[in-house]
């Protein structure tokens, strides 16, 4: 590259000077000095992250998300889950999930048990709260007692109200006796065994729900209620146009809990129903656990595990768009 110079006076000898152009040249070797030591240092930088964040990666891969894929593959095979040779028979699982009587059948009882489970709770959990949200004496002993089943095993808990519900000799029964109606098979009788799950769900389930709404009543401020007796709003006028706004946020939340935990409920129907009678009760998470650990067709169990994530993350979003109308936050 050219340069110009000029004579010392001082040697008498041509000194080159740099042109324009080397200038140039000598920056943009600076800049990319810089970008690359920048890159260097953002390269270590991720690098530490990921030594850190790698304890819980590495189960994360391992127990989640490789067995999720996995699933996703069996669901496309005909594998009996002992045999180590299997084909690949494509969408045929999913296309006899559809056409089978059972998984409709199953696919209704979902639908009916998680709104017969999610509605009560919710309703009972915010009635509950509006009693005891308030500091009195014995409220602490109250919301205790509503609560506790909540950290009670769910197995427990089965069995306890399987003898509630027993035909011969239950709770029920004998306490209808004495009015003098006649014994209910409440278990054996498919009109009945699914109110029976249901009412044991709800009873479970209360307790958290009172306890996470009585915190949102409590950060409810006061001068909010002030002002509307001020007005002279009528109590039922405060709870529609200030409480239930304002705890919005938290009804949605628990709105979109006990609809997932129902539509993954299985150890009271595993233990009160078994599915039965005649598949009344079964689900589609306990049609899962019958065609995977009963009939060993794990094809077809992979695709069944696979619907019930595409039914609970399509209701998700569908109940995040309705809270993105509805939800005051």
């Amino acid at each position: 590259m050219p340069n110009d110079g000029k004579y010392d006076d001082d040697t008498t000898k041509f000194v080159t000077v740099p042109t324009y152009d080397v200038h140039i040249q000598l920056r943009k070797n600076f800049i990319m000095k810089i970008n690359s030591h920048a890159l260097s240092h953002s390269i270590s930088e991720k690098l530490k992250v990921l030594l850190f964040i790698a304890p819980l990666l590495i189960p994360l891969l391992t127990f989640w998300i490789v067995p999720f894929g996995w699933s996703i593959y069996i669901s496309f095979t005909d594998w009996d889950y002992i045999s180590p040779e299997y084909s690949y028979v494509g969408f045929e699982n999913y296309q006899y999930m559809i056409e089978d009587s059972y998984f409709t059948e199953a696919l209704y009882n979902t639908f009916v048990f998680s709104l017969g489970v999610v509605i009560p709770t919710v309703m009972l959990g915010l009635g509950f709260a509006l009693l005891l949200h308030k500091n009195f004496r014995g409220s602490q002993l109250y919301r205790a007692v509503i609560f506790s089943p909540w950290i009670t095993p769910t197995v427990a808990v089965s069995i306890v109200w399987s003898w509630v519900f027993e035909t011969k000799s239950g709770l029920a029964n004998l306490l209808l006796g004495k009015v003098g109606i006649a014994p209910i098979p409440w278990l054996e009788s498919g009109d009945t065994a699914m109110t029976v799950v249901v009412i044991v769900t709800v009873w479970q389930a209360v307790g958290w729900t009172m306890l996470f709404f009585i915190s949102a009543l409590n950060k409810i401020p006061e001068s909010l209620y002030e002002a509307s007796l001020i007005d002279g709003c009528s109590p039922w006028t405060r709870f529609i146009k200030i409480t239930l706004p304002l705890i919005s946020p938290t009804t949605f939340f628990l709105i979109i809990v006990n609809m997932i935990n129902s539509v993954q409920a299985f150890d009271q129907f595993q233990i009160l129903t078994q599915g039965g009678p005649s598949g009344s009760t079964r689900t589609l998470l306990y049609l899962f656990y019958q065609q995977a650990f009963e009939q060993y067709d794990m094809g077809p169990a992979a695709a069944t595990s696979l619907i019930i994530l595409a039914i609970t993350g399509v209701l998700t979003l569908i109940n995040t768009e309705m809270g993105k109308r509805w939800i005051y936050y």
